[in-house]
């Protein structure tokens, strides 16, 4: 016999908003790094390659482990691996911030982002595990949506306000409250979930696992500034190829690390490919507007953080009107529709930028990041409604790594279509530092007398925008292709209510819960 899904009480609202404190820290140490950079040189004097693994570490690792760690969460339980990834993000945090040398630094950076990688899957697992209920767990998923993309947008500016008021070991030790937070509620509120069959773990596919992301993302992210370079084609080919004996390893294996029955979900693919494309969307909008505000513009890169803070007000109510229309009958496959059409508006918008059109390039930042915040919310939703709640930590994992390589492809693809253009755009008897970057140009135009060094900066200027109003053109048929392609792949899935087992253990804590609130939220 079984019982309709249980409604959520106070206290899986309360634990979901300390799930968030480590969500919204993870994802600000990305971006945190931006303003302490320039003191750390100062303090530790690393090299250039030194410097360049200082920024970069976190992300790959956190990359390269998202799918072990979401498969280890099914397994050992996904409460207990978030709290031992606290234990290591808040020591790696000590660690970093009162780091002596560059190497100490590195590795502290590379603790932090295994913790990441232990922490991410596991909160929107456990937002799974908690919210049985379609309704609730929409309206729990869009804020961990919203949450997750303002903390990328929030970590600069606070490094930024952090490192002008103290030092720059500040921006990692505001991560320990949050995370001793965590450690003292997360065992009183937080429920432990896991898959009761997992079978054997399978240690192959961790290092298959990491060669196949690694130097895929390593490739992709550095195209853009480097150009097609034959390391970087090299490195995503090397990829794909561990990408492809991975994919091996899962479908012959008696125990993969990721079950191939996730795919077999209704929607779980679909919703992971929609996922991916919003990503590239995202990201790669990203690299041409943080440019724009600062060296087309000439923001400090403090005003420009702040600047970019405007965008993420509207983010806030994108995910609560995306699930009440959802709630009012509105079916799935044309909000994720629209919401793709809105974003490609957004690029729609940055196409008439002109070199002084700050207020036009927020605009459009903003309805594009509206666009894929609804797409995103309703896409996870879907992804994690598709698939089996014991492997919910795999499910998550995968929409993680799909966003890393999304994110990648997008600054890949539309900074390689902004250089190529730019380049064009700049005179051809330009120094060939000019002709490489925005950054270069202006530099080269600082040392040149006179009205010879303004009529560099002002063409490099509108090379750039014309550089970035073409990516824009190909990122909006992108997304207008995304949304036809939602409209026909989502038309007909519909994710059935949740059932569970009268007197199962999840009936008895949720039992519990709606005793504090006989309401619910």
């Amino acid at each position: 016999m079984t019982t309709n899904p249980t409604r959520a009480g106070r206290r899986e609202w309360t634990a979901l908003a300390v799930l968030m404190l480590p969500l919204l820290l993870v994802s600000m140490d990305v971006s945190v790094l931006y303003f302490a950079i320039p003191q750390i040189s100062a303090d530790l004097d690393p090299s250039g390659t030194q410097q360049l693994w200082i920024f970069d570490i976190y992300g790959f690792v956190l990359a390269g482990l998202l799918m072990t760690m979401g498969s280890l969460g099914d397994r050992v339980g996904r409460r207990r691996l978030l709290l031992i990834g606290a234990v290591a993000f808040g020591a790696a945090s000590l660690l970093a911030a009162y780091a002596h040398t560059a190497e100490t630094l590195i590795a502290a950076r590379a603790v932090l982002g295994i913790g990441g990688a232990t922490l991410m899957p596991s909160t929107m697992a456990l937002v799974r595990t908690m919210f049985t209920d379609p309704v609730q767990r929409a309206k729990a998923i869009g804020l961990w949506s919203g949450v997750m993309t303002a903390g990328v947008a929030l970590g600069s500016v606070m490094s930024g306000v952090l490192v002008e008021h103290f030092w720059w070991g500040s921006v990692f030790l505001v991560n320990l409250p949050a995370m001793v937070l965590l450690l003292v509620l997360g065992p009183l509120l937080l429920p432990e979930s896991k898959d009761p069959s997992p079978g054997r773990f399978d240690l192959l596919s961790v290092p298959l696992s990491m060669a196949a992301v690694l130097p895929v993302v390593y490739g992709l992210k550095e195209l853009p500034s480097e150009g097609w370079n034959v390391r970087y084609v090299v490195s995503i080919t090397v990829g794909l190829l561990f990408a492809a004996l991975f994919v091996h390893r899962q479908r012959t294996s008696a125990a993969p690390m990721i079950s191939p029955a996730l795919f077999r979900g209704h929607g779980f693919s679909p919703a992971l490919v929609l996922n991916t494309l919003s990503a590239f969307g995202m990201m790669g909008s990203a690299y041409f507007t943080t440019q724009y505000l600062q060296s087309v513009l000439g923001k400090s890169a403090l005003e420009a953080a702040l600047w970019s803070l405007l965008p993420s007000v509207l983010i806030g109510a994108a995910a609560p009107v995306t699930t009440l229309l959802v709630q009012r009958g509105v079916q799935r496959a044309h909000v994720v529709t629209a919401g793709f059409a809105v974003a490609a508006g957004g690029y729609g918008l940055l196409t008439l930028a002109g070199t002084d059109s700050l207020w036009l390039v927020l605009a459009a930042s903003g309805v594009l990041a509206v666009g894929i915040v609804v797409v995103m919310s309703q896409l996870t939703d879907l992804a994690l409604s598709s698939a089996p709640v014991e492997r919910a930590g795999s499910a998550s994992s995968l929409l993680e790594t799909g966003t890393e390589f999304g994110g990648a492809l997008g600054m890949a693809v539309l900074g390689s279509i902004g250089t190529a253009v730019y380049r064009h755009g700049v005179p051809a008897d330009a120094p060939a530092a000019a002709q490489e970057t925005l950054g270069g140009a202006l530099a080269v135009a600082a040392g040149l007398p006179g009205r010879a060094g303004d009529a560099l900066a002002t063409a490099a200027r509108e090379a750039f925008t014309d550089g970035m109003r073409g990516a824009a053109t190909a990122g909006a048929l992108l997304l207008l292709g995304a949304a036809a392609l939602a409209a026909r792949g989502l038309r007909n899935i519909r994710v059935r209510p949740e059932t569970r087992p009268e007197g199962s253990e999840d009936d008895k804590d949720a039992g519990q819960a709606d005793s504090l609130s006989p309401s619910g939220v």
